[in-house]
């Protein structure tokens, strides 16, 4: 068990959560009082993390929400904030990196040094060299695409390969092949209930990071039911936009507490 897997399933047990919170920053709809806040990216995500902090598992901050904003450094500090403030509650950056060669090694050394994130998202479509550098730390989790949310997400992921889809093979792979040190997690849509559930018996006990409750409209019953492990966790369901804009005024913290505490409590109730 790694450190990623061990911090997640404390928390599982510990906050009796199941929610991740995406940290995906749009200045245009941060409250008005950070208009003229020079530092307002990380001023945002650290107050929605503070105040959401008793109610989740992990916390899913997207790079290119940070990246496009030349906000690079406000996510350095925001995850060290987690970590310093909230200590045990794990980080999964949100990137999808995939490539070869020397330019994998570099995006390890990206998530796991210079942002110091106890797991990262990654694409597996070019082949296991490409993800292997993230593979390689033992103490980090690797979540790779399997059956992803998105309206487009079967344009690949359906096509039938050997009398299965796509999809499936990537979810044997990397189950059987892939996680020799146990730190591997596979994202599968909220969106997509039915294939949640052929996953789940293809992987065994391997985590789900689920994106699409929330503004995607997922079906939080359907994708417990069909994709809990058998002692009801084995998930970490992650809400973005509902949490973080769940107001724009200046209760924007508190309610961002209450949504993710309603969503806590909604998936609790079908484990």
């Amino acid at each position: 068990m790694t450190d990623f897997i061990a911090a997640l399933k404390q928390r599982w047990t510990q906050a009796d959560s199941l929610v991740c919170v995406g940290l995906d920053p749009e200045p245009s709809k941060f409250p008005a009082k950070f208009r003229d806040d020079s530092d307002a990216v990380f001023a945002f995500c650290r107050d929605i993390v503070d105040a959401t902090a008793p109610y989740v598992c992990a916390f899913k901050p997207q790079i290119a929400h940070f990246a496009a904003l030349g906000a690079e450094d406000a996510l350095q500090r925001l995850i060290a904030y987690i970590h310093a403030s909230h200590p045990g509650i794990p980080v999964i950056l949100d990137s999808k990196r995939g490539d070869i060669g020397s330019t994998a090694q570099h995006y390890a050394t990206e998530a796991f040094e210079r942002f110091a994130a106890d797991a990262v998202t990654a694409n597996p479509y070019l082949g296991r060299d490409s993800v292997q550098p993230f593979l390689d730390r033992a103490d980090r989790g690797v979540v790779i695409l399997c059956r992803t949310s998105n309206p487009g997400a079967g344009d690949l992921q359906d096509l039938v390969v050997d009398g299965r889809p796509l999809y499936q093979h990537v979810a044997e792979k990397v189950a059987r092949d892939w996680n020799g040190h146990g730190n591997c997690a596979l994202v599968v849509g909220a969106t997509w209930p039915a294939q949640l559930k052929e996953v789940r018996a293809i992987v065994g006990e391997v985590p789900f990071l689920v994106p699409g409750v929330g503004a995607q409209g997922g079906d939080v019953e359907a994708v417990v039911s069909n994709a809990k492990t058998a002692d009801g966790t084995g998930l970490i369901v992650s809400s973005s936009r509902a949490v973080l804009y769940a107001s724009t005024g200046d209760d924007y913290a508190q309610a961002a507490a209450a949504e993710a505490r309603r969503l806590r409590d909604e998936i609790n109730r079908y484990r």
